[in-house]
């Protein structure tokens, strides 16, 4: 394993020509998926800025455009080829064909449209939904980074100041992890990281200090680079898409149907390796509601990704011993805006209940002193049909404001459906 003695010790241009610097792992899974399951499928990616700050402040979109622009050009260079090509699953078989991976070799990325829109930065892509897919992490992580040099830059601050104050909070967190370690953690970090390099030298820290602990990163490139286990499985873009096909093929009143179809497909397609289930997409009360005993007993459990987390861990445990099922042998990943005492807390509450483990993100990889953003970029369109999220907390809802009505209609789970559901499985 390479020495990071400095986050400085990156060299930039190495990075951002490395199109899996900004790849999570959940990227490549979906996008193998969709090439089989929906070749054809048409996807629309668009951005949006949920905070405050103007990032035209700071980011030159010139310089934006010309990175997206040598992503493509570059597309996956022959070492992560090799590298997706190496990894296998459980029972020593590849995670992904060669026939996906000459799909990649042979395919450049969709372009990336840059406007500004509300004063502000609107980027949007749209393309085959296996190679769009990818856009998302990309995207993000690299704005991220010219938004954090800009910074630097027109503040002018010291980077080796800047870094020294994410050091002593990455050490606080360190110190805390080592005082625990039955807590488990995996990086999620790369969508909103101060900087590929810092995600790095974060990633390498919590290798060499907290072997305990730390369970594996999201970040292609990281893994690839450190020998450590990728992680992930899906996004909230397989479900919602999901959704607008079947409203093409079978109506709306149909959509409810598509959720427990995409279960079943994923299931089929990758059994249990990476069965870990996202549940809030149409909201976390009808997760539970679609989610059958069958499926409860195959998958290895769930992700949080919004809504009160100690209620949803109450009602993960309350619902796999309605289905007779040990929850200790069941995983809960809680993945939504964590820091370091909220890991703690979670943990101890949930200690020897059923297992856990944390997909640390922001206040891991961006805790430098300056303030994160808060940025989005969802899958928005399906073949030309509006897709919907219904996220477990109403700020986070994506979808045209009818459509959302629609949807909560639809996806509603009446409190007495819902205990006799439980009552009867």
């Amino acid at each position: 394993m390479e020495t990071l003695n400095s986050p400085l010790a990156y060299g930039p241009e190495l990075e951002r020509n490395y199109l899996s610097a900004g790849l999570d792992y959940y990227k490549p899974t979906m996008s193998q998926f969709v090439h089989e399951m929906e070749p054809g499928a048409e996807v629309t990616f668009s951005f949006k800025n949920r905070g405050e700050q103007r990032l035209l402040d700071y980011v030159d979109i010139d310089d934006l455009k010309a990175r997206f622009d040598r992503i493509i050009e570059t597309g996956f260079n022959q070492s992560e080829l090799d590298y997706l090509s190496g990894l296998t699953n459980s029972a020593g078989e590849s995670v992904f064909s060669d026939n996906y991976l000459e799909h990649l070799k042979t395919s450049a990325l969709p372009p990336v449209k840059i406007n500004i829109e509300d004063d502000d930065i609107a980027i949007q892509t749209t393309g085959e939904w296996s190679l769009v897919t990818f856009w998302e992490t990309i995207i993000m992580s690299e704005l991220n980074e010219a938004y954090f040099e800009g910074i630097v830059a027109q503040h002018g601050l010291d980077i080796f100041e800047v870094y020294n104050e994410g050091e002593r909070r990455l050490s606080e967190k360190i110190a805390i992890l080592q005082a625990n370690p039955d807590i488990k953690i995996a990086d999620f970090g790369t969508r909103r990281h101060f900087s590929h390099r810092w995600q790095a030298y974060v990633v390498e820290r919590l290798i060499n200090e907290c072997p305990d602990n730390f369970l594996g990163t999201s970040n292609v490139a990281l893994a690839q680079k450190y020998g450590v286990k990728p992680i992930g499985t899906f996004a909230h873009e397989l479900p919602m898409a999901y959704g607008g096909l079947a409203e093409q093929r079978l109506g709306l009143e149909n959509v409810i149907h598509s959720h427990n179809q995409l279960l079943d497909d994923w299931y089929n397609f990758y059994g249990q390796d990476l069965s870990i289930a996202l549940t809030d997409t149409f909201t976390t009360d009808f997760f539970f509601a679609d989610f059958t005993p069958e499926q409860a007993k195959n998958w290895r459990g769930l992700r949080q990704d919004s809504g009160d987390p100690i209620e949803f861990g109450e009602k993960a445990i309350g619902f796999y011993k309605a289905n007779n099922i040990d929850p200790t042998t069941k995983t809960i990943v809680f993945s939504d805006g964590l820091d370091i005492d909220e890991i703690v807390r979670l943990n101890e509450h949930f200690k020897d209940r059923v297992n856990v483990v944390f997909g640390w993100g922001t206040t891991l990889t961006n805790d430098l002193g300056l303030k994160p953003l808060n940025i989005v970029m969802k899958a928005t369109e399906v073949n030309g049909t509006s897709t919907v999220k219904l996220s477990d907390n109403p700020g986070k809802h994506t979808g045209p404001a009818d459509k959302v009505a629609q949807y909560q209609t639809i996806f509603k789970v009446k409190e007495n459906d819902h205990e006799l559901h439980f009552a009867t499985i």
